[in-house]
């Protein structure tokens, strides 16, 4: 009598979301090419359509119920190269390669912090949709690339700037790795209703950056990337933020009697919110 048979592991991957986020890789390894060639512009544009692929290979994942392991640690794998990689190469190319040796560092410096906050993403048990702790890695590419884009357009040589340029990238790599607070928007369902103002704000928005596309993204993306630190400080003034800004959640003690999934930040907020006052 033979023994009965035990399934093997599935092979095989799903194809939607993975062709998203091997277009967002394409885009990635283009903008190197262009960064390399000093096509700037184009390598900016090039992670800007990166940024929108891997939007959209997680929520077709999630929509079409495709989510796999396998594509997890794929698109982990595409941020690094579409947004650390990449936004790291453009701002040294056009500017930090000035400082010589302390340029590239830099330049490093931001890739590795893209790759340590993925490390960190993946391995945190409890995750909330409604906020991101660190600045998120395609926000960060953003920031650095619509710098560089916008300069650029603007007349400015790299080597005018290099010294902010390192600023920029120094500190970005700082928000990504510390565990502000920042919107992640992923709460929000297109498929529900929304006021009429916020079509109008889409709309215009939308006009805004055919107006002056470089310009207008760079401020959304510094408006973005301030607003983190911006709440922080206010709800640390008022009482309401009690987390270490560099102490990961893992580190905290949990206080007795919280729920499962329920972060220590929240805890101590919602401790603040119920307070008479």
């Amino acid at each position: 009598m033979s023994e009965p048979r035990i399934p093997g592991p599935r092979k095989g991957i799903y194809f939607l979301p993975s062709l998203f986020t091997t277009v967002g890789l394409f885009f990635g390894f283009y903008a190197i090419i262009q960064a390399t060639l000093g096509h700037y512009p184009h390598a900016s544009i090039a992670i800007l359509i990166a940024m929108i692929m891997d939007g959209f290979d997680g929520r077709v994942a999630r929509w079409t119920n495709t989510a796999s392991d396998f594509g997890k640690e794929y698109d982990s794998l595409v941020d690094v190269i579409s947004f650390g990689v990449a936004p790291g190469m453009l701002i040294y190319f056009w500017s930090l390669q000035y400082l010589g040796k302390a340029g590239w560092l830099i330049s490093f410096a931001f890739t590795a912090s893209v790759a340590l906050r993925l490390a960190r993403f993946n391995t945190i048990t409890s995750k909330e949709n409604r906020y991101f702790f660190g600045l998120a890695c395609p926000a960060a590419a953003a920031f650095v690339a619509f710098w560089v884009w916008n300069f650029h357009d603007a007349g400015f040589a790299g080597s005018e700037l290099t010294w902010l340029s390192a600023l920029i990238a120094f500190l970005t790599s700082i928000l990504m790795v510390s565990r502000i607070k920042y919107r992640s928007f992923k709460d929000l369902d297109p498929k529900n209703r929304i006021p009429f103002i916020v079509l109008l704000a889409i709309v215009g928005t939308i006009a805004l950056i055919s107006f002056d596309p470089p310009l207008v993204l760079f401020v959304m993306a510094l408006a973005y990337a301030l607003s983190g630190p911006v709440m922080f400080v206010i709800r640390r003034l008022k009482g309401v933020e009690k987390s270490n800004v560099f102490l990961d959640e893992d580190e905290l003690e949990p206080e007795e009697g919280a729920e499962e999934g329920v972060s220590n930040v929240e805890i101590l907020e919602n401790k603040s919110n119920s307070k008479p006052g």
